[in-house]
């Protein structure tokens, strides 16, 4: 059986679905601001909440990090000073750590090199999340899987090929993996969602978990994913759309969190166990829509029931209509009222006499 357990949580087939409300950078290097998105999103029913860990100077080539960063969502002259404007330190972090914990969520990052995994280990996250961006990482997958906590890998821009790559590599390591199907555009284009990856992830990788990250507009693609067998969903959270970063744009606000949340919950109820039955609350309603058989006008006694004899009306308190031929041919014990319900026990067996005589005897 999947089983994956992140913070004490297991998560599992035939449980609650696993959100993770992705804040990113969309905290806009407020530590205060974090906080009021951490307490938003376990408000809104996230599981968890998401940050990214950088070490630009490791991460970036001396080029990438130099170049000009002039548009509207910038925090900084260059490349490299606007992701360090975005980045919090040890302090921000343990800090931020200990507010999750004091109020109830569980706090996860993405460690994006080397450095930022060990920082994050030597801090205490209980599971790590691994970029598309470093799917084809082979070392940094393996460097974290050595560290022994629960890993979620996210797989967008990627093949088949790349995703087995990874899973070959991880899993001889640690076996708490969760593989997201993601698509890597920012938003994702609905066709280009893909979410029969999620059933094709399941049939080749039984033992894990599998999952979805959101990049689309809206809540809808949560649920479906569901129904498909993702058990762990990542959405973006943002408190305003309009703020200053590319991610808000896209990203859910409370209050759509909270409904993506809801749904998944009364769908987790709403999926059953595939056995149909009648529900107690079907019974008067469907007792006052059905039909039952009842006699079409008066009828004396010994008279041998035709198709035209037998009306099939409301209330369903009666003889079902589907035994419609079963009374057809049978023969009254007793004179019977126009609506009267049709019952075996009015009814002997099939009468002796020929069928034409008694119509004729009975004008018909």
């Amino acid at each position: 059986m999947r089983r994956l357990v992140i913070d004490g949580k297991t998560i599992h087939d035939n449980g609650s679905c696993y959100v993770i409300a992705e804040i990113g950078h969309n905290h806009q290097g407020s530590l205060e601001t974090a906080k009021q998105m951490f307490l938003a999103a376990r408000e809104s029913g996230a599981n968890a909440v998401k940050l990214q860990k950088r070490d630009n100077r490791e991460l970036f080539t001396r080029a990438a990090y130099d170049k000009p960063y002039d548009n509207p969502n910038s925090y900084g002259e260059t490349y490299g000073e606007h992701r360090e404007f975005l980045e919090f330190g040890w302090e921000e972090y343990r800090e931020l750590l200990e507010y999750a914990n004091e109020i109830g969520v569980t706090m996860l990052a993405t460690a994006f090199d080397f450095s930022s995994a060990d920082f994050l280990q030597r801090l205490g996250i209980p599971a790590f999340k691994v970029a598309s961006g470093d799917l084809r990482n082979i070392p940094l997958l393996t460097h974290i899987a050595a560290l022994g906590k629960p890993m979620i890998i996210s797989t967008g821009g990627a093949t088949m090929d790349d995703v087995n790559r990874a899973y070959d590599a991880i899993m001889p390591i640690n076996q708490q993996l969760c593989v997201l199907q993601c698509t890597a555009g920012y938003p994702a284009a609905f066709d280009e969602l893909n979410l029969q990856v999620i059933p094709s992830y399941r049939q080749r990788f039984p033992r894990i978990t599998v999952g979805l990250s959101s990049h689309d507009n809206g809540i809808a693609m949560a649920v479906a994913a569901y129904m498909l067998g993702a058990r762990v969903i990542e959405k973006h959270f943002t408190l305003n759309h309009t703020w200053k970063g590319t991610d808000h744009a896209f990203s859910l606000e409370p209050e759509g969190f909270r409904k993506m949340v809801r749904d998944l919950a009364r769908l987790e109820v709403a999926i059953g166990d595939g056995v149909k039955r009648i529900y107690p609350s079907e019974q008067t309603p469907i007792t006052k829509m059905g039909k039952k058989l009842v006699a079409v006008r008066d009828l004396p006694p010994g008279y041998t029931l035709r198709r035209a004899d037998i009306a099939v009306k409301s209330p369903g308190d009666g003889l079902q209509p589907y035994e419609m031929d079963k009374v057809i041919g049978r023969v009254t014990r007793q004179a019977m009222k126009q609506d009267q319900d049709i019952s075996y026990e009015l009814l002997n067996g099939t009468e002796q006499w020929p069928h034409d005589e008694k119509l004729v005897q009975f004008g018909g």
